[in-house]
């Protein structure tokens, strides 16, 4: 999705995406159009998934498994 006029965006160490405001000098981990978080770029362990394994996610928004 499309960013604001004044909007851009940084990636943390970790892959975490966050976004930055230049016209108000400031940062959210909150896309500024929908409002929600981005989720890419990094891993979460899930209670789901069999034991040792781990779901990630690519830039792009793919999913994926590791183990």
């Amino acid at each position: 999705m499309l960013l604001p006029r004044s909007w851009t965006y940084g990636i943390t160490r970790g892959g975490r995406v966050f976004f930055i405001n230049e016209e108000a000098k400031s940062t959210t981990w909150l896309h500024p159009v929908t409002g929600e978080a981005v989720v890419t770029g990094h891993r979460r362990q899930s209670t789901d998934l069999p034991t040792g394994w781990e779901e990630a996610y690519t830039f792009e928004g793919a999913r994926y498994y590791i183990k």
